[in-house]
């Protein structure tokens, strides 16, 4: 496999660079000396900057979403749960997100939402230093669970982070 081949690879391998490739953003310098790859940083750098005029730009769009937040809901084992499919806010895996079971809270969010979103979410919360206990995305629905005394925030977060998630498929 050629050099640019393998850069190329390992560029795939970490979203936040291919994120950061189609935003026009990174040191090329700097990011080739972080793959681990056995050859010259300079052609490295070199095979990237390549890359990045080859992939689609970020554009970023507001997605028409409604967001709101639940109180009072907890992840329980579904079996132990006394709940019917739709007292359960979510369910994977022999889990529930189920209302009035703990001391967690729920941001719903309904509308234009997909895993794109759900991952911009997820980054933004992860930036903001606030844990997610559950996160979700189906159809049109985006759910994420966090501690009570994050709720607030988490909502600000969430209705934010709709405002700019990546709408450009990229490779």
């Amino acid at each position: 496999m050629s050099l640019a081949a393998e850069t190329r690879e390992a560029a795939r391998e970490r979203p936040f660079l291919l994120t950061a490739l189609r935003a026009g953003v990174v040191n090329y310098a700097a990011a080739a000396s972080s793959l681990d790859l056995d050859g010259d940083t300079e052609a490295i750098a070199t095979a990237l900057r390549r890359y990045a005029e080859e992939l689609p730009p970020l554009e970023l769009g507001e997605r028409n979403a409604r967001v709101t937040m639940k109180s009072g809901v907890g992840v329980v084992d579904a079996a132990d749960a006394e709940t019917t499919d739709e007292d359960a806010l979510a369910r994977l895996g022999g889990q529930s997100v189920v209302a009035d079971a703990g001391s967690q809270t729920a941001i719903l969010a309904t509308g234009e939402v997909d895993a794109d979103a759900l991952t911009t979410v997820l980054g933004r919360l992860q930036t903001a230093e606030i844990p997610v206990d559950a996160a979700a995305t189906v159809g049109e629905s985006l759910l994420v669970v966090v501690e009570r005394r994050d709720g607030v925030n988490a909502v600000r977060i969430v209705e934010a982070a709709l405002e700019a998630v990546s709408i450009a498929g990229g490779e």
